[in-house]
């Protein structure tokens, strides 16, 4: 498996990564895992993007100092701090693999990850949480939410985790006018972390546990970011 670490140096630069890690996996048929901590960032939705406030939703994102961003997978708009962390396994799109497998496995292995952390994390999300989904993780408030992208060649489950308890109230601030103006339900006080559920306010520690639980005991090929750009 080949395991990327970092960010690269601006928001557009980071998400070519992710770009050159699926076109990696399509070409090899090796699976690839990202586990960082994007730049500070809203990334919106396609369902975003087709609703008629989404020129003020944009707008409130930047008067906060938020790069914004549309990305093809997940729903609703999610709120990257600079400390969130953020995961991408992609792996072939094998026959007989369906998405509720890889739904059920991610879940499991982040599961897994933040309960060794010592963080009491249980299936679901409170009402009016960000991004609502079928696949998300709760302690306190939403932790985490987990998406699915499949494409001819290569299927990708990512998504975010909340870590600190300070950015509970960041991830509020700015999606409570972004939300407003899409005319979506967001209840700020529905916004949990790793931390308040018990577990460290260490972005670092997240994403080591969270590699430790999708690589396994698969051999790994360890490369920068910036270096996935380099090999493109």
């Amino acid at each position: 498996m080949r395991v990327v670490r970092g960010r690269s140096g601006d928001v557009n630069a980071d998400r070519e990564v992710g770009a050159a890690l699926s076109a990696g996996v399509e070409a090899t048929g090796e699976p690839a895992l990202r586990v960082w901590t994007p730049h500070q960032q809203v990334a919106f939705g396609r369902r975003d993007a087709a609703s008629d406030g989404y020129d003020r939703a944009r707008q409130a994102a930047r008067q906060r100092d938020y790069a914004v961003v549309e990305r093809e997978v997940g729903g609703r708009a999610v709120a990257y701090t600079g400390s969130v962390v953020a995961f991408s396994h992609v792996v072939p799109n094998r026959n007989g693999e369906g998405i509720g497998d890889r739904y059920d496995d991610a879940t499991d292995r982040l599961k897994r990850a933040l309960s060794s952390l010592g963080a009491t994390v249980r299936d679901g999300e409170p009402d009016g949480a960000f991004c609502p989904g079928d696949h998300s993780l709760q302690g306190g408030g939403k932790i985490a939410g987990i998406a699915q992208r499949v494409r001819r060649e290569t299927a990708t489950v990512g998504g975010c985790i909340v870590v600190r308890a300070a950015d509970e109230s960041a991830i509020a601030d700015v999606l409570t006018p972004v939300y407003d103006a899409l005319g979506a339900l967001f209840d700020p006080e529905s916004v949990g972390s790793v931390e308040a559920a018990g577990g460290p306010g260490d972005p670092d520690g997240v994403i080591d546990a969270v590699e430790s639980a999708f690589v396994g005991k698969r051999r790994v090929e360890r490369v920068a970011a910036e270096d996935v750009l380099r090999d493109v």
